[in-house]
């Protein structure tokens, strides 16, 4: 009996899903598809709930919900597509994002130009790494996102390498431009926006809270010239 009535609201379950996908517009199936797995658990334990396998079909269901959860929020940011903080050197574009932490960057020059540093490989990394050993700002970048991506890659690497004792191939005083882009603000942000994105970020790439303390200087620096517009 149980097994019968769970092909019965599997063929149901079944039924409406392709009534949907044939009318539904591309996005709202896209949507859809990240919801159908927790709607599946949650029909699944309900059905044994009701056919008397409580003690299985109850979990089931506390896992379908929390499986919902996590997917709408997921939904949700990509929406809002998040706020993500970009920071530019010599030689790289780095991009961090502001909910999760988590580092890219792009290299603008030299002989891995035009690649993404998520695609390189360790050793190809490494090899960066060597290049970037001239200019300090290029290079703690590099060892910004070298320590969420290989946390240990300091102790194989080369003496030299990582070491950033070289020139600063700098980009002069930071412009308005840039320090919008620090803190992933949009040009006009108010005090109260600058000081907001400032703090969130510090709580990222602040060294005493396993950071970079490059890119804490210029998180702090960004605060600042953009301060400066509300206090002049």
């Amino acid at each position: 009996m149980t097994i019968l009535i769970l092909l019965v609201g599997i063929a149901a379950f079944t039924i409406l899903g392709l009534y949907f996908f044939a009318s539904a517009s591309p996005a709202q199936v896209a949507r859809t598809l990240h919801l159908a797995g927790p709607a599946a658990l949650a029909i699944l334990g309900g059905i044994l709930s009701v056919a008397g396998r409580i003690s299985v079909g109850a979990p089931l269901v506390m896992m379908a919900v929390a499986w919902y959860g996590r997917q709408r929020r997921r939904i949700g940011q990509q929406r809002t597509g998040g706020q993500k903080s970009t920071v530019r050197s010599a030689w790289l574009e780095m991009e961090l994002d502001h909910d999760s932490g988590d580092m890219d960057g792009l290299v603008l020059v030299g002989r891995f130009e035009g690649r993404r540093l998520y695609e390189m490989s360790d050793a190809d990394l490494m090899d960066l790494a060597a290049d970037l050993r001239d200019d300090r700002e290029s290079a703690e970048l590099l060892e910004a996102y070298l320590d969420r991506r290989m946390p240990g890659w300091r102790d194989d690497a080369d003496p030299d390498v990582g070491a950033g004792h070289g020139s600063t191939h700098g980009t002069g005083p930071m412009t308005h431009e840039e320090a919008y882009k620090i803190l992933g603000l949009e040009p006009g942000a108010s005090a109260v926006e600058v000081r907001k994105a400032h703090r969130s970020l510090m709580q990222r790439v602040h060294p005493d809270l396993g950071g970079n303390a490059f890119l804490a200087q210029r998180v702090n620096e960004a605060r600042d010239v953009l301060l400066r517009d509300h206090t002049d």
